[in-house]
């Protein structure tokens, strides 16, 4: 901030005649100029020697003492709006270098707890990527102190909303959703359910824990599947604008028919996250399914892309999920408006998304799991999220 200060002072004085050449005083003004019986006449006698007229100011300029007064009360104001300033700036620039927010682990101050030293010449895992080349980290098994990150978010008190879609005939994977939920999702934390259904009177009541909580938010119906999927950006983002920002820290955004089957708690936080596909995991990204026309808003080149998301399970902080939930939504209909539809729909622009900004952290397959398709390979050390037997053309008829 530059404060700038413009004082002008114009001061004149006209000595004239006999006022100074004839010895007398001056009239008026803002000084004492002297006795007229030193440098003057004095009343009745006449001095044998004349001197010239001597002016001795006993007091300082009063514009003077002004001027220097509101400069220095100017000086000490502009320096203490700059430091202030200043102290907000350096608060921003630190949370901007832990990702845009001020993120747990760095806010708080941990009380003793005693764990295995991390051992910087042995890796946690040899045999699978754990680093993205942004240096993000991988989340696997092995790769994380749960201990450490419970009591990190525990001293933030953070709140954690889930949402998911229990629309027509998906209403009946939600009592098993809810209940293995509350066996292994955030176990320990508080934690707000958001269930999306057109069937309020349908949504089940299953025992909760302390400071965790049901959400039933009545929307509407399509007839298509793939509507229904495709707005559910839309509707994540409104309501992420009109309550989700105010009521909880982080969301994660969960495909109904599932089950948990072991424990997805808070390593998974972060501001923006996405889940590695269980198809594609192992594969290059000539194979991913891509949207690969270019008049798409999702389209991928096949020279292009990290990895392949799943759409059935992301998230982050409540603005980082607004930002993505709304830009997907635009492009989505932008589509729409030229007659397009996204091979994979919302999944598709997801990955557009990602692709675009970087996700800050990304979870294994482990969180999003096929084992009636994929079986249960070596590598996966746990199936937290799995999916839950079924026939998609009776559940999405």
């Amino acid at each position: 901030m530059v404060l700038c200060a413009h004082f002008s002072a114009a001061t004149s004085t006209s000595l004239q005649g006999e006022g100074v050449l004839g010895g007398k005083r001056p009239q008026g003004g803002l000084c004492n100029w002297g006795s007229e019986g030193i440098l003057g006449q004095s009343a009745g006698r006449k001095e044998s020697t004349s001197y010239p007229p001597v002016w001795k100011p006993k007091c300082c300029s009063l514009c003077t003492v002004i001027f220097l007064l509101i400069t220095l009360v100017w000086v000490l104001l502009g320096a203490g709006f700059l430091n202030l300033r200043n102290s907000r700036l350096g608060r921003q620039v630190g949370a901007s270098e832990v990702g845009g927010e001020l993120d747990g682990p760095q806010a708080v101050t941990l009380s003793r707890m005693v764990y295995p030293q991390p051992k910087v010449l042995t890796p946690s895992r040899k045999d699978v990527l754990v680093l993205t080349p942004w240096l993000a980290p991988i989340v696997w098994e092995g790769t994380f102190n749960i201990d450490i990150l419970n009591e990190q978010f525990r001293l933030r008190n953070t709140t954690i909303g889930l949402t998911t879609f229990a629309i027509k005939k998906y209403v009946a994977f939600l009592e098993l959703f809810l209940q293995t939920a509350e066996k292994h999702f955030m176990v320990g934390h508080k934690v707000t359910y958001y269930v999306f259904t057109d069937r309020p009177g349908d949504v089940p009541r299953v025992p909760l824990g302390e400071g965790r909580q049901v959400v039933v938010l009545e929307v509407r119906s399509y007839s298509r599947w793939q509507d229904v999927s495709m707005h559910r950006m839309e509707m994540i983002s409104n309501f992420s604008r009109r309550r989700f920002l105010h009521e909880v820290d982080y969301l994660v955004c969960a495909d109904v028919d599932m089950r948990f089957r072991d424990h997805v708690g808070v390593e998974i936080l972060s501001p923006l996250f996405g889940t590695l596909h269980p198809g594609f995991y192992g594969a290059a990204r000539e194979a991913f399914t891509y949207e690969r026309r270019p008049q798409s808003q999702a389209h991928v080149p096949r020279d292009e892309g990290d990895f392949y998301y799943a759409g059935g399970f992301f998230g982050g902080s409540v603005a980082e999920v607004l930002r993505v939930t709304s830009a997907c939504h635009q492009a989505m209909a932008v589509d729409r408006a030229h007659g397009i539809e996204a091979v994979w729909h919302d999944e598709s622009h997801l990955n557009r998304y990602l692709l675009d900004h970087k996700p800050t952290k990304v979870l294994s397959p482990e969180y999003l799991w096929d084992e009636q398709l994929l079986g249960w390979p070596a590598v996966m050390k746990k199936l937290r999220y799995v999916t839950v037997p079924k026939s998609h053309r009776v559940i999405r008829d």
